[in-house]
């Protein structure tokens, strides 16, 4: 049996064309799904960052109801309304600290420790001799 020249060279080129489509096609594929997957997180970014403003918006809302009921007259008027009893606290009642507290409190708790000014009681000791 005689094959012909001819014949084998379509079948390489049908091969090669073949292989040659598969490679195209499944990069094709590939950049059709990947650009689908970054439409997918441009717009699930997109969907975040409005979540994102309008939880901001409602912290802004919050703080400034918050801000406007800490306002002195509206704590007064509160306090006549419901019948709380407050004392209203002067500005001389309220003591600032710049510091740690517990570390400025310590100091004064502790402050004359170590003066010389303190009257300590005097302790003497008596060596006991034995007869």
């Amino acid at each position: 049996m005689k094959t012909s020249d001819t014949h084998a060279f379509v079948n390489q080129l049908l091969v090669c064309l073949l292989v040659t489509l598969g490679c195209t096609g499944s990069v094709g594929m590939g950049i059709v799904w990947m650009r689908h997957q970054i439409s997918v997180t441009a717009n699930t970014d997109r969907i975040l960052a409005a979540r994102l403003v309008e939880i901001e918006r409602r912290c802004d809302e919050t703080k400034a109801l918050v801000a406007a009921e800490q306002d002195p007259d509206v704590l007064r008027r509160r306090n006549a309304e419901w019948h709380l009893g407050f004392v209203p606290v002067s500005d001389q009642q309220v003591v600032r600290f710049t510091q740690d507290p517990v570390q400025e409190l310590a100091a004064r708790r502790n402050a004359d420790l170590f003066t010389n000014d303190r009257a300590r009681p005097v302790v003497s000791f008596q060596v006991a001799q034995r007869n």
